[in-house]
């Protein structure tokens, strides 16, 4: 009985803890279907017309679009930089590595306005006039410790006796890289690819910084219309952008098995 009592405590206490942390995006998915053009809870009527606007507003187009674009390109970068220097740190000895990790993860430490001002005056310097290669740059910068992190895990937990293994019956070092160790990188590479993804796709901060007109990203893009406009679009944008990411995440758990691509479960279950 007394089993049953904290366990129902327990599940009783993280419901209210999830219901807690829903409850904004909760009052945004019910603000988003209001019917005027001022934000009132609960609305008084109730219309699909914002949902139309936040598609149809140009600016929110073309800054999916640059999304998209920085997107793709950040996550192509920084799980090709971030899985080779995590390879090199894992397995190579020689002085400085220390140094070279810190160096590489130091954008966890330093607040991303920071990092994006000074890609701005360093754009300015180079006359690249805040062009979608400083953008990202900054957002590989900004992503490039979670993508290591990623591939960390993934090589802690190659068993090191299959490349010895390998290594014995005459294979060298960049054939048991190519044909051992790469391809029991793949689910670091590609957690590392998601969060970069991700986590690019939603950077506003640096990206306010860095970016131009022609170049703003989507949140950069909704920034700038909340200082113009008070309207529930941005209540329709946020249940679009909800809807989205729980559907790919789905899918991707449902193909792929998150929960052993993130190293949660164990691979031998």
């Amino acid at each position: 009985m007394r089993l049953n009592f904290h366990s129902i405590a327990f599940w009783l206490l993280v419901s209210l803890l999830i219901g807690f942390v829903l409850l904004p995006a909760v009052v945004t998915a019910i603000v988003a279907f209001n019917a005027g053009a001022v934000i009132t809870f609960p609305p008084k009527d109730w219309s699909l017309r914002w949902f139309e606007r936040a598609l149809t507003y140009r600016d929110f187009q073309r800054g999916l679009w640059n999304s998209v674009i920085v997107m793709l390109w950040t996550s192509v970068f920084a799980v090709s930089i971030g899985g080779a220097f995590a390879w090199v740190i894992d397995r190579c000895d020689f002085p400085g590595k220390r140094l070279l990790e810190g160096l590489l993860t130091s954008s966890l430490l330093i607040p991303s306005f920071t990092i994006g001002i000074g890609f701005l005056i360093l754009a300015n310097q180079v006359a690249m006039n805040r062009s979608f290669a400083v953008v990202i740059v900054t957002h590989v910068i900004l992503v490039l410790p979670f993508v290591m992190r990623a591939v960390f895990v993934s090589l802690r937990s190659i068993d090191p006796s299959l490349e010895r293994a390998a290594a014995s019956l005459g294979a060298g070092p960049w054939a048991v890289l190519r044909t051992i160790t790469l391809p029991l990188m793949v689910p670091g590479l590609f957690s590392g690819l998601l969060f970069a993804a991700i986590l690019s796709f939603n950077e506003f901060t640096a990206t306010l910084f860095v970016s131009a007109q022609a170049t703003q990203t989507l949140p950069v893009a909704m920034y700038n219309y909340v200082r113009e406009y008070a309207d529930p679009s941005m209540a329709a944008l946020s249940v679009m952008f909800f809807v989205m990411i729980t559907v790919v995440l789905a899918l991707t758990n449902w193909l792929m098995d998150l929960g052993r691509i993130l190293a949660i479960k164990s691979q031998d279950h």
